[in-house]
């Protein structure tokens, strides 16, 4: 086991998932918070709070941050179409850097991403909250050891009650709070589909085992008078048959607190049988030919260095062993096509082709 502390900076808090990641940081045997930047101190003061940071450890400045604490790991939570810019500003300085999700808000901006990680010789990883829960990590174990045959399709509904919601205990959000919100706005990457696609198909494309589509077709839906989508349904055709996404702002409940209906999740189907992994739950369901009944497996708990995202990347860098699965860029690339062109679909309204 190491001794090492691995010092590590926060960097744009607009995606509110960055308090959970420093609090996993803070957790860390291996990892400590150095400092964190943000225009807003506003967004920043809960983390400062908790954390117990002092003032020497918090920036308004991201260079100024960089630059004072010298940090060998940096988190990045800008809103979607910023991380290419921000990755582009960060990766100059030799930390590298964990991406929250999604990747980008399109395949140029995630070459960007891919380009600056490499040209500065810094490891890049998208982290995908999903990807340390062990419903859906012993989903991918069941697939490998050929539980249901050869997966055939994937099908993903995910969603929650809406990002100005979900942390909050409010029923509503009026029209004039979400335009002021970047989740709500085009040329920053709002959207359910921008929000959430990217988890289904960037898995989908994992339980596949790399297997790309053939062609796209994608419809959205929302209130009149927002410039995003709060629904979207994506129906990928492959050579084994149809795939399908759904995203959703505007469940009933959140699925980490209580599963809405439907269900957050993937449902997998093989050539000998079915499988069901939901957000969260202990247990995963599958159905085969041999056996119709439908039968309950406890998931396995996760291990080292799978537990979470820190514990991961820095295993990935002090063994120096490749990002992989959803979380390396390769899988996230193919994932961020498909979204890429379900977009593109949603607005021509037609059938586009997997080029």
């Amino acid at each position: 086991m190491t001794t090492k502390k691995w010092r590590v900076a926060g960097i744009n808090f607009a995606h509110m998932h960055m308090r959970e990641l420093l609090d996993i940081v803070m957790e860390s045997p291996s990892a400590e918070v150095v400092g964190i930047s943000d225009s807003s101190i506003e967004r920043m003061t809960p983390s400062v709070e908790r954390l117990g940071l002092s003032e020497a450890q918090v920036f308004t400045d991201y260079q100024a941050c960089l630059e004072t604490t010298r940090p060998e790991i940096v988190i990045l939570c800008p809103a979607t179409a910023e991380h290419g810019e921000w990755v582009e500003r960060v990766a100059p300085f030799g930390a590298h850097l964990i991406v929250e999700k999604p990747f980008a808000a399109n395949l140029m901006e995630a070459d960007r991403m891919i380009s600056a990680a490499r040209e500065n010789r810094v490891r890049l990883m998208i982290n995908w909250p999903i990807r340390w829960q062990a419903s859906h990590s012993t989903a991918k174990q069941a697939l490998q050891e050929g539980v249901i045959g050869e997966v055939l399709e994937v099908h993903h509904y995910d969603g929650n009650r809406g990002p100005l919601l979900h942390s909050s205990k409010r029923s509503e959000v009026s029209l004039s709070e979400k335009k002021e919100s970047w989740f709500y706005q085009q040329s920053k990457g709002g959207g359910s589909l921008l929000d959430y696609l990217g988890y289904g198909v960037t898995f989908g494309t994992w339980f596949l085992n790399g297997r790309t589509p053939l062609e796209i077709t994608t419809i959205t839906d929302g209130p009149e008078g927002l410039d995003v989508d709060e629904h979207s349904v994506t129906i990928a055709k492959y050579s084994t048959g149809l795939s399908t996404f759904v995203t959703r702002w505007g469940t009933m409940s959140d699925p980490w607190i209580q599963q809405p209906q439907p269900k957050c999740g993937f449902i997998i189907v093989g050539s000998e049988g079915t499988l069901s992994s939901y957000d969260l739950e202990p247990t995963l369901a599958i159905q085969t030919r041999q056996d119709t009944v439908i039968k309950r497996i406890v998931a396995d708990e996760n291990k080292p260095p799978f537990q979470n995202p820190i514990q991961y990347f820095v295993n990935c860098l002090e063994q120096d062993t490749a990002i992989e699965g959803p979380l390396g860029t390769d899988l996230c690339r193919i994932g961020q096509k498909i979204v890429d062109l379900a977009l593109e679909s949603a607005k021509a309204k037609k059938t586009l082709s997997y080029r």
